[in-house]
């Protein structure tokens, strides 16, 4: 195989379950896009009309979609496509590529043609699909018994699809320590950690001494279920606290209804549903709140307690997944170890006498900059295709 030497000289395409939300994985994506902005995106469908505030971002890509891009009621038909994603993924032609580098969110099983193929699968790994492997998602699908027995059933197919699917990969990159623990357990395969990138610029015109902070504690992000935003809500409403929640998802009904039922029994209830916010005003919420809360289950890795940290805001974070490799215990925030009302009100109550340092939480956040994980994936694509040569 040809020797390169430079990450430049090679033929990349980049592989994405679906853009139809932008969080930690679209992210990841985009600082891809920036390394090789001349690689094709492979994905099932692309859905700019749902990405709000961010759908700019995509506008110039050269995105190639699946036949699935022209179903009717395809946004609707998200997560049933799992079921067929495998097939779908084996009908791109990666024939003219160099090196396939894949942003797995654990979304989408996928199943490449490899046989007598030259190029090499990188898979940067948020996380083993979480359905597959008991975690907690989006959806609650196990309710209606029909469903759980048929999920179960083909679960259980896609489990071995998926371990399949893993052995044609060349090199798992993990987004965490927790991720690579899970990729070492269900695929029986090494990893290197490469933590996500969390855009610091902001950061850089920042002056320490001029963070003032409001009243107000902060929530948000991707609505859904395992982030526990209603946990969050019902634990400021039990303190008589002032939250600010931003953000949208599958869950971002319930919480609007959660929060409109509180108001109608409490009119001085200061608990404030944002919805949608760009980059910048979520900066400046983050900026000016006392903490970000953040409860999510067994998360991946989680970005945006990072990004709380990085203008000088700490966390109080739920302790499972990927935080505790973030958040400083008391330095850049507090843990609960459960998920109650009661626990995190408790934290809450033990932040009142804990003192951060901005500089502290800002000086953390600086080991997961855009800058550093750029360097850190040219550096690993380049050495494993020298290595290859």
């Amino acid at each position: 195989m040809k020797s390169f030497d430079k990450t430049q000289d090679l033929r990349i395409a980049l592989v994405h379950d679906y853009i139809k939300e932008y969080g930690g994985a679209e992210r990841v994506l985009e600082a891809l896009h920036g390394i090789w902005p001349d690689a094709p995106i492979f994905t099932t469908v692309y859905l700019p009309e749902f990405l709000g505030p961010h759908k700019e971002r995509f506008r110039d890509w050269d995105i190639r979609t699946s036949f699935m891009q022209y179903l009717p009621l395809k946004a609707k038909l998200i997560s049933p496509f799992r079921l067929v994603a495998p097939l779908v993924f084996k009908t791109f032609d990666f024939s003219q590529f160099d090196v396939v580098i894949v942003s797995a969110t654990g979304a989408y099983v996928k199943k490449f043609k490899v046989q007598n193929s030259k190029f090499k699968i990188i898979t940067y790994c948020h996380t083993p699909a979480r359905y597959l492997y008991g975690f907690a998602t989006a959806r609650e699908w196990k309710k209606n018994i029909l469903i759980r027995v048929l999920g179960e059933i083909a679960n259980h197919f896609l489990r071995l699809i998926d371990f399949k699917s893993s052995q044609n990969v060349d090199y798992f990159i993990a987004n965490s320590k927790n991720v690579a623990e899970r990729i070492k357990k269900f695929y029986r395969k090494d990893s290197t950690v490469i933590y996500p990138p969390v855009d610091m610029k902001d950061t850089k015109i920042l002056r320490y001494k001029d963070i003032k902070k409001g009243n107000y504690f902060l929530a948000g992000g991707r609505l859904a279920r395992p982030k526990h935003i209603d946990l969050i809500v019902d634990a400021c409403h039990k303190l008589n606290i002032p939250l600010k929640v931003f953000g949208r998802g599958f869950g971002d009904a319930d919480i609007k209804d959660q929060i409109s039922k509180i108001k109608n029994t409490n009119k001085k209830s200061n608990i404030e549903y944002l919805g949608e916010v760009t980059d910048e005003e979520k900066l400046e919420l983050m900026r000016n709140a006392r903490a970000y809360i953040f409860a999510a289950e067994d998360e991946d890795f989680g970005i945006t307690p990072v990004e709380a940290i990085s203008v000088g805001t700490p966390v109080i974070a739920y302790k499972s997944g990927g935080v505790v490799e973030s958040v400083i215990e008391g330095k850049t925030g507090l843990f609960f170890d459960e998920l109650t009302v009661e626990n995190l009100s408790k934290a809450m109550k033990q932040f009142n006498n804990l003192t951060i340092n901005s500089t502290d939480c800002i000086n953390q956040a600086q080991k997961f900059s855009k800058e550093r994980f750029k360097k850190e994936i040219k550096e690993f694509v380049e050495s494993k295709i020298k290595h290859d040569s």
